[in-house]
């Protein structure tokens, strides 16, 4: 498990000037190094302003934290109308991810975290078949198989919401998990959860979309990772990856790019997101270099 080096601070707030000279200037109060700072704003009048600082926390004691939160909240955060969250150096989110039959995306987020690469743990892999159930465990990672119909989805869901907060999970990834959570779920979740999906969408929909993009000779396939809404596939895009394709892939070799793509984003997805470098400000998101 990769640990949180350093100390971040997020911010989003209404723009105006002296923002930045206000958060460094309290870090620098408590001795504490500025190691990189990012910014966004949506417009310098009236728009956001969006912030990423991480910082050097060696000065400050364990038994100092609360009275530094209580500090910058009074001096800095209040005066500034800010929304922001401080995350310590130490244990990174606690992750579950959900799986059904296809495992490739599951493999590459489990091979990742094994060989330390996404900071935090994951905590258990949730399916509604068996299939991923040996390799899932061949990594020492608790498998559960909770199979759901129409009929008992409720349940099934009530049972997946006591696993998590059994595993005091902080972080939910949908790896090419085939079902359709609840708006309740998802509401309970907002935030929280992390989906991927090839991007023919909203032009095939439905069974075997591949075969649809083949007949209609797309030129361009990709893959786009996601915040999970009520609303289906439009919540707020965190990574996304197209590969070029000409006249002679065949369907088996579309499926086969588009493996490799919904891998590759959701993973770089996740790792955005586990290195607290993802901001959401209505149905978009800033993401900071890392």
């Amino acid at each position: 498990m990769r640990l949180r080096p350093n100390a971040r601070i997020l911010i989003r707030c209404p723009d105006q000037p002296g923002i930045v000279a206000a958060v460094s200037g309290f870090l620098a109060h408590w001795q504490a190094n500025i190691l990189t700072s990012q910014q966004h704003s949506t417009d310098p009048e009236g728009g956001y302003f969006f912030m990423r600082m991480v910082f050097d926390a060696g000065a400050i004691e364990e038994a100092d934290r609360q009275r530094f939160e209580a500090a910058f909240a009074r001096e800095v955060a209040t005066p500034f109308a800010m929304d922001y969250s401080i995350k310590w150096p130490g244990p990174g989110p606690r992750m579950a991810i959900m799986v059904s039959k296809a495992d490739h995306a599951l493999l590459e987020l489990l091979w990742r975290w094994r060989n330390g690469e996404l900071l935090g743990s994951v905590e258990l892999v949730v399916s509604n078949h068996e299939k991923a159930r040996d390799v899932t465990q061949s990594f020492g990672v608790p498998f559960h198989c909770l199979p759901v119909t129409p009929d008992t989805k409720t349940e099934q869901e009530t049972e997946l919401s006591h696993l998590l907060a059994s595993a005091e999970v902080d972080l939910l990834i949908l790896a090419r998990y085939m079902q359709v959570l609840s708006p309740a779920f998802v509401q309970r979740w907002h935030g929280r959860v992390v989906n991927i999906h090839h991007s023919f969408l909203p032009a095939f929909v439905g069974a075997d979309p591949y075969r649809q993009a083949y007949e209609r000779g797309v030129k361009l396939i990709g893959a786009t990772a996601h915040f999970v809404t009520d609303e289906l596939d439009a919540g707020p895009i965190i990574a996304q990856d197209v590969r070029p394709v000409s006249h002679r892939e065949g369907v088996p070799a579309l499926k086969r790019l588009g493996r490799e793509l919904e891998r590759s984003v959701l993973a770089r997805a996740v790792e955005a997101v586990l290195d607290d470098a993802v901001m959401v400000h209505e149905n978009r998101t800033v993401v900071f270099d890392r």
